[in-house]
């Protein structure tokens, strides 16, 4: 018989919900090593400052830019959103919220003569100089260059035993436009390796 594991004294499981509690809103690591980096280039910003009831993680008020670093798993990337097995429905509600919200602050921004910029967080830890490359190059020609944004706002189950769902994405900056893909269900959360050399 196989000896029975016994977990130290004090330690305790997290659910789930737990968990995902603990995640900051503010101050990330993609954020806190964006903002290194940007200091670094000689760039001056400020931090959470209010917009139209919006508050970017990185803003430059005199170019009116707003910069906002998205987690993967919360705000929906096609890549790396991984749906839940368990609390489907709630998961799937905060998945829908946190792209709707998105979007209406994109579009309250764009209203005022701000600028938004979105990354996300793979972005920051795969390819951190080109990430600053695009900020620096706005700030100094002012020519907004955005690339199209899908968002994941939906994600149905279609054959459990298959295991196989569909996607609906939208666009974000045109939430009129979606496309729909059925895959196998993806497992490809956003894992950066811990070999990886990151300033």
């Amino acid at each position: 018989m196989a000896p029975i594991s016994i977990p130290p004294r004090g330690f305790m499981t997290l659910t789930r919900s737990q968990n995902m509690a603990r995640i900051k809103a503010k101050n990330t690591k993609p954020e806190l090593l964006l903002r290194s980096a940007l200091w670094k280039h000689g760039l001056r910003y400020r931090l959470h400052y209010s917009v139209v009831d919006v508050r970017p993680d990185i803003i430059f008020v005199g170019k009116k830019i707003a910069v906002f670093v998205d987690g993967c798993q919360w705000h929906g990337c096609p890549e790396h959103y991984v749906y839940p097995r368990t609390r489907r429905e709630f998961w799937g509600n905060k998945l829908k919220k946190n792209v709707e919200r998105d979007i209406a602050q994109t579009m309250n921004l764009r209203k005022v003569g701000w600028i938004p910029l979105r990354f996300w967080e793979h972005e920051i830890w795969s390819d951190l100089s080109g990430t600053v490359n695009i900020i620096t190059n706005l700030l100094s020609t002012g020519i907004d260059l955005h690339n199209e944004d899908w968002r994941l706002i939906e994600v149905q189950v279609v054959d459990p035993q298959l295991d196989t769902e569909q996607r609906r994405l939208v666009m974000l900056e045109s939430p009129t436009t979606e496309k729909v893909v059925e895959s196998k269900r993806s497992t490809r959360k956003w894992n950066r390796s811990k070999s990886e050399n990151v300033p």
